[in-house]
């Protein structure tokens, strides 16, 4: 056998290899869309810098969001469906994960009513729930660079009178440790599906 024929198997080989291995992902990722309603994105993406205040009062910027897989989503605290149900949901993943999944994860409510979502507002709301969830909130314009970057579209209120509504994407945003956009999990929720694919996305870093 010739060396240069010798040399075109090999690489065959190793073309094959790298073509399994891409089938073998792109399996994955469909079956994590399939049965869990998870979309990860193919490359991570930066987020942009941003100023938000938490639920403590204390100013909280997008560089701040390292060490643990943040799960994000927009929403308000006079919502009436949408945003209870997803915490409610939140919070019967976190209970049902293993203890050592479970310390790396942390859920955090964008409040997209900045003008009634107070920091004092929001810690009373998501107190309720009695799952360390934390909030956010801040100016408009902040916030609407924050949701453009998540991509976690919301409307701003046009009139602060009466008992006005807010509408947001019941979506959630999955930003990893090192402060990267990695994906997004879907409405409606899945929870056999999260249970299942979350520990594994957060173990392979």
């Amino acid at each position: 056998m010739t060396r240069r024929r010798t040399s075109a198997i090999r690489c065959a080989a190793l073309l094959g290899l790298l073509a399994f291995c891409s089938s073998s992902l792109a399996v994955d990722r469909e079956t994590m869309l399939e049965e869990a309603n998870l979309l990860i994105l193919p490359r991570e993406r930066q987020l942009p810098d941003v100023e938000l205040i938490d639920e403590q009062g204390q100013t909280v910027t997008t560089d701040e969001l390292r060490d643990y897989w943040y799960l994000l989503f927009f929403g308000f605290t006079a919502c009436p469906d949408v945003c209870p149900t997803t915490l409610s949901d939140m919070r019967r993943l976190l209970s049902q994960l293993p203890p050592d999944v479970r310390e790396q994860v942390q859920v955090i409510l964008i409040s997209a009513d900045p003008a009634r979502d107070t920091p004092e507002a929001l810690r009373t709301y998501l107190g309720y729930y009695r799952a360390n969830f934390k909030g956010l909130t801040g100016e408009i314009p902040e916030l609407q660079k924050m949701s453009k970057a998540l991509g976690l579209p919301f409307v701003a209120a046009t009139s602060m009178e009466g008992d006005y509504n807010v509408s947001h994407s019941s979506n959630l945003a999955i930003v990893g440790p090192n402060g990267t956009l990695r994906g997004h999990i879907r409405a409606p929720l899945k929870l056999g599906g999260l249970l299942q694919f979350l520990p594994q996305l957060i173990e392979a870093k």
